[in-house]
């Protein structure tokens, strides 16, 4: 069967092929406006008839809808992921998540805690960088334990920017303390993301007393990891968990 798994976020679209092992295949990252996506996808996948695509989105209900008609016109069936209070992972135990109302949490996020969970390292700092900067915390066990949501740093530029159009919105690098604008916008945006996730990783050693990995994904993440202790490079965590999600939907 052709599958595919398509991660709509506010920033990227990324799809991968699902591959006979039920896991997600090489990603490729596609346009991201409404008016680009039809062609986008006829472009990367010319003679693919997809049987079945499995979709998560967290995305203005303009481009989701782009995306879905565009799928319409080439896959047998969608599928679209939803977040759920508990899942079961085949092997891994059950993911709870903390928040009484589940359609609160991002499936992006949602998906990315299944994903953590199924690499069987234990407790897991999980941050995904692009339009927002996403924290959650998963312990050994599968609990979720919440998470913060602020800013990214691309964000903050272009917060700043738009407000205030003297500052670049682009530019600089990151000091410890700037001498010229740039540096200073690049060094106070990184960070402050910086410091919130050091805080975190802080707060969940005293919570779960012991230090949970840090798993990194999402577009800015790479710009912040040289900067973190020990950060691991997950950057299809989400398709990971969507992968396992698809798994069990089409079990059932």
């Amino acid at each position: 069967m052709s599958a595919w798994l398509f991660d709509l976020g506010n920033t990227r679209l990324k799809c991968a092929p699902l591959d006979a092992h039920g896991r997600p295949g090489p990603a490729l990252a596609l346009p991201h406006r409404e008016e680009d996506v039809a062609a986008a996808l006829a472009e990367a996948l010319p003679d693919e008839r997809i049987e079945v695509a499995y979709l998560a989105s967290v995305a203005h209900p303009a481009l989701r809808m782009a995306v879905l008609q565009a799928l319409t016109e080439r896959c047998g069936r969608i599928s679209i992921a939803r977040t759920q209070p508990s899942f079961e992972l085949d092997g891994f135990g059950r993911v709870r998540i903390a928040y009484a109302d589940p359609r609160k949490l991002g499936v992006d996020r949602f998906l990315a805690l299944l994903g953590a969970h199924a690499r069987g390292e234990g407790a897991a700092l999980i941050c995904g960088v692009g339009t927002a900067l996403t924290i959650d915390l998963l312990d050994a066990d599968g609990l979720h334990h919440g998470g913060l949501i602020a800013p990214s740093p691309t964000l903050m530029r272009e917060a700043l920017h738009g407000r205030a159009p003297q500052l670049p919105e682009l530019g600089g690098q990151r000091l410890s303390f700037a001498s010229d604008t740039e540096d200073a916008l690049a060094s106070g945006c990184d960070g402050a993301a910086l410091a919130l996730i050091e805080r975190s990783l802080t707060v969940a050693k005293l919570k779960l007393g012991t230090v949970p990995q840090l798993l990194l994904h999402g577009g800015g993440s790479d710009a912040l990891a040289a900067a973190l202790p020990a950060p691991i490079a997950a950057p299809t965590l989400v398709l990971e968990g969507l992968a396992i999600w698809a798994g069990i939907e089409t079990s059932r």
